[in-house]
């Protein structure tokens, strides 16, 4: 920093605070969120945490596409098994199906069903 006279003075104490004040919000952002896999969430923060709208979350709850409880009026969600839930939801890469299909193909009972329909 260059040195300032004392009319400079007012200025300078404004660019320090700002200075400040953007290092508390980088340093608030390196601090790790405290939460456990077991929070319970909210309608507005389960639609945060899948990154979906409230009216989508509304909409897998009524076609209980979703876990969820709902003491009285309320719904409330475990975070553990939402992330269940999108875990559940991940497709297999090609090589995992064709070695699932392969192993399918050496069971006895596969050999048997190609009997019955006269291959």
């Amino acid at each position: 920093m260059e040195p300032f006279n004392f009319n400079e003075l007012p200025e300078v104490i404004r660019l320090l605070f700002e200075k400040v004040e953007l290092i508390e919000k980088v340093v608030i952002n390196l601090q790790p969120a405290e939460t456990t896999d077991n929070d319970l969430l909210n309608v507005e923060e389960a639609a945060d945490f899948l990154k979906i709208s409230t009216a989508s979350l509304y909409t897998k709850v009524s076609r209980k596409e979703l876990p969820y409880s709902k003491p009285g009026k309320r719904l409330y969600f475990k975070r553990s098994e939402l992330q269940e839930w999108i875990s559940s939801a991940q497709y297999k890469t090609s090589a995992s199906l064709s070695s699932d299909a392969s192993g399918f193909r050496s069971q006895p009972n596969f050999r048997r069903a190609e009997r019955y329909r006269g291959s």
